[in-house]
Protein backbone atom coordinates (compact mmCIF):
# COMPACT_ATOMS: atom_id res chain seq x y z
CA UNK A 1 0.00 0.00 0.00
CA UNK A 2 2.66 2.68 0.58
CA UNK A 3 4.36 1.54 -2.79
CA UNK A 4 0.76 2.34 -4.09
CA UNK A 5 1.16 6.10 -2.27
CA UNK A 6 4.56 6.35 -3.56
CA UNK A 7 3.65 5.87 -6.77
CA UNK A 8 0.73 8.44 -6.71
CA UNK A 9 2.64 11.53 -4.79
CA UNK A 10 5.05 10.98 -7.88
CA UNK A 11 2.36 11.23 -10.66
CA UNK A 12 0.80 14.54 -8.52
CA UNK A 13 4.53 15.87 -8.46
CA UNK A 14 5.07 15.29 -12.44
CA UNK A 15 1.03 16.32 -13.28
CA UNK A 16 2.09 19.72 -11.43
CA UNK A 17 5.04 20.53 -12.68
CA UNK A 18 3.55 19.55 -16.39
CA UNK A 19 0.61 22.36 -15.47
CA UNK A 20 -2.06 19.49 -14.87
CA UNK A 21 -3.56 20.64 -11.63
CA UNK A 22 -6.35 18.48 -11.69
CA UNK A 23 -5.00 15.42 -12.30
CA UNK A 24 -2.25 16.60 -9.79
CA UNK A 25 -4.55 17.30 -7.54
CA UNK A 26 -6.87 14.09 -7.66
CA UNK A 27 -3.53 12.16 -7.55
CA UNK A 28 -2.30 13.59 -4.51
CA UNK A 29 -5.70 13.49 -2.70
CA UNK A 30 -5.36 9.37 -3.77
CA UNK A 31 -1.63 9.35 -2.12
CA UNK A 32 -3.12 11.13 1.25
CA UNK A 33 -5.31 8.15 1.48
CA UNK A 34 -3.41 4.91 0.67
CA UNK A 35 -0.64 6.75 2.83
CA UNK A 36 -3.37 6.88 6.05
CA UNK A 37 -4.56 3.63 5.75
CA UNK A 38 -0.56 2.39 5.19
CA UNK A 39 -0.42 4.08 9.12
CA UNK A 40 -3.44 2.37 10.71
CA UNK A 41 -2.74 -1.04 8.91
CA UNK A 42 0.88 -0.93 10.34
CA UNK A 43 -0.33 0.19 13.83
CA UNK A 44 -2.37 -1.96 13.86
CA UNK A 45 0.22 -4.59 13.07
CA UNK A 46 2.28 -3.85 15.75
CA UNK A 47 -0.25 -3.84 18.17
CA UNK A 48 -0.85 -7.48 17.66
CA UNK A 49 3.06 -8.46 17.32
CA UNK A 50 2.71 -6.97 20.72
CA UNK A 51 0.10 -8.66 21.89
CA UNK A 52 1.08 -11.98 20.54
CA UNK A 53 3.97 -12.14 21.90
CA UNK A 54 2.87 -11.64 24.95
CA UNK A 55 0.43 -14.47 24.10
CA UNK A 56 3.07 -16.86 23.01
CA UNK A 57 4.85 -16.01 26.37
CA UNK A 58 1.95 -17.25 28.66
CA UNK A 59 1.93 -20.12 26.16
CA UNK A 60 5.01 -21.60 26.51
CA UNK A 61 5.20 -21.60 30.34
Amino acid sequence: MLKYAIIFALISLFAGAMGFSGVAAGAAGIAKVLFFIFLVVAVVFMVLAVLGVGAARKALK
